[in-house]
Parts: structure tokens; sequence; C-alpha cells
């Protein structure tokens, strides 16, 4: 079966998380990306290890370069840039994430590569955007989640801002932001036969992402604070900790709707027409009150029972997992958000899987991340490299 993107050809020169993530996307729904690394060093996500991971995998790299194939290139030399041009000639996508004046300085800057392929689609990310006083300056996902807005709002109004709010949040969504991006130019030139640039910036993502809140202060004034759980306006969109240690949470929105039956599964009759609660304005006023006693009632009992019983009446709840609670969740296996693959080097695995559904041209896990350089034969082959040219390129380590 044909999948979404197959034979779209797509280099890619990404590092770490942002650019990667955003190329693995593409190659799903089955785009060949090659990945081009430097010699020996590779892309320094490589090195990323974390000191619990106990995997023969490196999960950082693995799990943003799947379904790639890899080569290296020294693109500092400028037999590697030939090299590259001819890649460029047959290629439809290049996606980077180098910093500004790194491309014009490797002689790969669009107005360089759109020359030689017109029809190319010439993507990169980067930390701050192509304008501005601040495009060079260096950039990761926390510094982003910090000066876009995300962490203002994130944590108890006492407590200082947390080091992160969700890990790779600014990265993973500039990622598909650009994966969007790329995708649409590859639509718009099937309709038009141009090629053009496509970008996007971690803070671009940030304020994106944080649109309700940024807006409210554009429309308000008001700048949105950090919101504390024992006083949200409305107690029943709200975390609770059980008897068990776990915890749930309730996204009553209409909570008017749902608070005669939310009392009974509480055991809480007594407060259904107190004045002080049972409506949503006065909630609102006596919300600290109501959470406190909330508080204790939810002690009472285990996670799942409240949730059995609250979803019995129509009141949105669901748990607050770690992530072997994810793994094991029945919904997350029945649709395939973790999936079976066997695995080259470490065999049978299990791997997140594709969140996006496509009914008759789905995408699917093929290939585990490449080790470096590891498919310089195949790929120089395809683009039409004669065997003396690929031995010569070895020999002088351009490859």
């Amino acid at each position: 079966m044909t999948m979404p993107l197959e034979g779209i050809k797509v280099l890619d020169l990404t590092v770490w998380q942002q650019g990667p993530v955003a190329t693995a996307m593409l190659a799903d729904m089955g785009a060949e990306v090659i990945k081009i690394e430097e010699p020996i060093r590779g892309d320094p996500g490589r090195g990323l290890v974390w000191r619990s991971d106990q995997s023969i995998l490196n999960t950082y790299f693995e799990c943003h370069n799947r379904n790639k194939k890899g080569l290296t290139l020294d693109l500092r030399k400028e037999s590697g840039r030939q090299v590259f041009y001819r890649l460029i000639e047959k290629s439809d996508v290049f996606v980077h994430n180098l910093r500004p004046g790194v491309t014009e300085r490797l002689e790969i800057d669009y107005h360089t590569l759109s020359q030689m392929n017109p029809q190319l689609i010439y993507a990169f990310g980067n930390g701050f955007g192509s304008r501005g006083p601040d495009i060079g300056k260096p950039s990761f996902d926390v510094i982003a989640q910090g000066r876009g807005g995300m962490l203002s709002v994130a944590g108890e109004p006492d407590q200082p801002p947390p080091l992160v709010q969700v890990i790779g949040a600014a990265d993973w969504i500039s990622a598909a932001l650009l994966a969007y991006g790329i995708v649409v130019a590859l639509f718009t030139r099937e309709r038009t036969g141009i090629g053009q640039e496509v970008e996007v910036s971690l803070l671009g993502s940030q304020a994106a992402f944080g649109q309700l809140a940024l807006q409210r202060y554009l429309f308000s004034g008001k700048s949105p604070g950090k919101i504390s759980r024992k006083t949200v306006a409305n107690p029943l969109w709200n975390t609770y900790q059980a008897s068990d240690g776990r915890w749930l949470i309730v996204a009553a929105l209409q909570a008017d709707r749902h608070w005669a039956n939310f009392c009974k599964v509480l055991g809480i009759e007594e407060l259904q027409d107190d004045v002080r609660f049972n409506r949503i304005d006065t909630r609102r006023e006596h919300a600290e009150e109501l959470i406190s006693i909330l508080d204790k009632v939810f002690l009472t009992r285990v996670r799942d029972k409240w949730i059995e019983d609250l979803e019995k009446v129509d009141i949105p709840c669901g748990p607050v997992n770690d992530y072997q609670e994810v793994a094991n969740d029945p919904q997350i296996t029945a649709n395939n958000y973790i999936v079976d693959f066997d695995h080259p080097v470490a065999g049978p695995i299990k791997i997140v899987g594709i969140p996006v559904r496509l009914s008759k041209t789905p995408g699917k896990i093929r290939m585990g991340a490449p080790e470096l350089g590891q498919h310089k034969e195949e790929i120089l082959l395809e683009f039409g490299f004669a065997w003396e040219e690929i031995a010569k390129l070895a020999a002088e380590e351009i490859i």
C-alpha cells in the first residue's frame, strides 16, 4: 500500500530535537529522509544519554531519527559541498536547524540551492526567528518555554518557575509546525510548481501554543498568572489526591450541569443546595473553602474507584498517570500509540507509535535510527554516483 509521502526525498541536516522530530514525522509517513551528519562526531544528540536509561539504544536519538537513512558528509570541504549539490538537484525538501549565518558560510543557503533546484522546499527551524535583534543567539527548548511565557504560568503561585513545563514542549510543537509547513509547501508546489522557504522558530511556536493566554493579554491588558489548585475558580476543574496516593483530574467545565451528580458521587448531598456552592458564581467566591472539603473527601477512596463512579454519571475525569501507567494503558495500545517493532540491533521492542491515523494510507515505523553513515553507499548509488566516486570520497574522508 502506498504511503502518503512515498517518493518524496528529504535531505535532513538537523541536530538535537526540533529539526529531527520534524523530519521523523515526514519519514513516518513514507518520505525518504536522508540524515546528513558530520563525519566522526555526527549529531550531538547521539551523545545525550540519561543516567537512568538502561536500554542498549540511545532513547533520545532513536526517538527522533527513526525511519531515516544515514549519510556522513563533510560540508566544510568543497568536494563535500559538490556531493551535497548533486543530492539537492534530485531532492524535494531540505531541512536544517543551523544557527543564522552557518548556511551562508557553507554555501547551502536558500539563494544558492534554489538556483540549482527551483522546486526545492527549503525548510528550517531556529530559536527566535530570522528577524529582530536576537536572531543569532543560541536557544534550547527550555529557553523558549521561559521566553515564550509558558513557565510564568506553571506551578503554584508561591513556588519558583519549574525547569520545564513539559519536557521538549517547544521543540516538539515547533517540529510539528515545521512538518506541517513542509507538507503545505509540497501541496502548494503540486498546484503551482514553485518551491519556497519554510521557517519555524521555538519562540514562535510557544507564542502560538500559548495563544489563549497571550490573546487574553492583548485583548485585556492583563497577563495571566499562576493558578493554585487550592483556589482555582472552578473546583470541579481541578486535581485531587485519592487514598492510594494517586491523583485524578476532574474537568467539568459545565460545572452547574454536573453539580448535583458530583455531590451524589462524593456523598456530599448536603452541599448540593448550600448557597455557598450551588451556583458557579458562588462556588467561585468560596472556592478555597470547597476545595478544602473536597480534598478530604477524595482521600477516603482509591483513585480508580472515584473515576469509575464519576464516569457512570458522565462527569469528565481521568487519572494523572505516570509513564509506567501510560505504557500499560489499554487505550494506548488499542489505538497503536505504542507498537511492537523488531529493531535490527535491539530485537523485539515496544516503541511509541504514530499518533496521526490515515485509514487508507497509514504511516509506519519501518527502520530504527541509522548508525553514523550507515547507508552512504546505498544513498549515493541511488543519486547516480559510481562506485569509483564513492570509494574516492571515502578515501578523502568526505563521507
